[in-house]
């Protein structure tokens, strides 16, 4: 019987995010494919490190734990530029860590992001930065892991996520205003519109799979009331009022929730991550990302005005 994965929450990622692969590039970048090759063949049974985005990967899969083990709620899948020979190492390294993850796709020198419709993904993680946007200007959800100083993995059993909305849950609309008119005329524009949701934007679907396990938590939380939900959701946005009217009515409308809102008017993000401290952060402007991402996990969603060449 064929293996269903519609109704699960889908994510795609390469070894660059889930793992450390600072030697194995230099080899690489240094010496090429070939040396690169006997590298992976001669560590093969080396485990790879922790990269930025293992903890957040961790936690995510710990939350099968809430479904039958033959019906899990997330399925990580590898998608790699690896052959299949140097992706063993990848495969080694995620059962000596005890990851549950099954399921790769290796193309040799090829991106895989086309293949994500197919697995029904929502989200696609990459340190490959060039990867990453030929897959978003295939119109596909895709993010850039930043290099970051926190890669360890506490045992902390709580899940922190944080999104910015404008680019990230939402389109960009608004902020092309913004960048065409400046402050005031998008001030003015998202107050008229004000009970007109936006359109969603690339990681919507991701979101909506978060809630779906959310709402099984409250289902668990419910039948027992000893249970502590783990999967927490924070809106981390430069928007203040009166322009949190439009991002909040738009996330009612399209049936996504959020635990915290934190509307900040311009005030450095990369301080208040560190009271929030998520375990990954998605934004589309790097300049936000800069500040977060020494010790916060932060992904660069690169879509939208802010992202297009200039």
């Amino acid at each position: 019987m064929k293996y269903d994965l519609s109704g699960r929450l889908v994510m795609g990622i390469a070894s660059s995010a889930l793992f450390d692969l600072t030697d194995c590039d230099a080899v690489f970048r240094e010496q090429g494919e070939d040396a690169y090759r006997s590298h992976q063949e001669a560590h093969v049974d080396v485990v790879l490190a922790k990269g930025a985005a293992f903890p957040f990967v961790r936690r995510l899969l710990s939350l099968n734990d809430l479904a039958d083990p033959s019906d899990p709620l997330v399925e990580v899948i590898i998608l790699s530029r690896n052959d299949p020979d140097t992706g063993l190492r990848v495969m080694r390294s995620i059962q000596a860590h005890g990851l549950r993850i099954s399921r790769a796709v290796f193309r040799q020198g090829r991106s895989p992001h086309r293949f994500m419709p197919a697995l029904n993904m929502s989200l696609f993680l990459s340190a490959n930065e060039a990867d990453v946007r030929e897959a978003v200007a295939d119109g596909l959800p895709a993010g850039h892991v930043l290099e970051t100083a926190r890669v360890d993995d506490e045992t902390d059993p709580e899940l922190r996520i944080a999104f910015d909305f404008d680019g990230v849950l939402a389109g960009d609309s608004a902020e092309r205003i913004f960048q065409g008119a400046g402050l005031d005329a998008f001030r003015a524009h998202e107050v008229r519109n004000a009970t007109t949701p936006h359109d969603p934007g690339p990681l919507g679907e991701f979101l909506a799979g978060i809630n779906r396990i959310q709402r099984r938590e409250e289902d668990e939380r419910r039948r027992n009331p000893g249970y502590q939900p783990r999967l927490r959701v924070s809106l981390v946005t430069a928007r203040d009022a009166p322009t949190h009217e439009r991002a909040l009515l738009s996330l009612k409308r399209w049936g996504l929730l959020v635990n915290d809102a934190f509307f900040l008017g311009g005030v450095d993000k990369a301080a208040v991550m560190g009271v929030l401290d998520p375990h990954v952060f998605f934004d589309d402007q790097v300049s936000h990302l800069k500040g977060t991402a020494p010790a916060t996990p932060s992904v660069h969603i690169p879509f939208g005005v802010v992202n297009a060449p200039s």
